[in-house]
């Protein structure tokens, strides 16, 4: 079971970057997975949450309208586009199902000017 995330970076605000976590080793496709952030000093936040179809998707307050969460079953891959990057978008984000326990290592984001 694992789930390896890309596609982090240093950007400037305002900027974009897209993320992507592979699974492998589950049932992805019946598996709904989330992506999360840590930023230094401060616990965990969910950025957003699918559904196995990925037909329903939550959203921090703080990434609505900012940030997509997609995901492609045939691929076992999820992916989190983030548009107009703020510099408090500054983390490490990383993939995680609930149900099953499991999270990815992260790539890290940093938004400076």
């Amino acid at each position: 079971v694992e789930l390896v995330e890309s596609g982090g970076g240093m950007v400037q605000p305002g900027e974009s970057l897209r993320l992507s976590c592979v699974a492998s080793g589950f049932a992805f496709s019946r598996t709904a997975m989330s992506w999360v952030r840590k930023a230094p000093g401060k616990g965990p936040e969910y950025v957003a949450r699918l559904n196995s179809e990925g037909g329903i998707t939550n959203y921090a307050d703080s990434v609505k309208g900012r940030f997509t969460a997609s995901r492609d079953n045939a691929k076992n891959t999820m992916y989190l586009q983030m548009d107009s990057l703020l510099p408090e978008d500054t983390a490490l984000y990383y993939c995680s199902s609930t149900a099953l326990g499991i999270s990815g290592q992260g790539t890290q984001v940093t938004v400076s000017s």
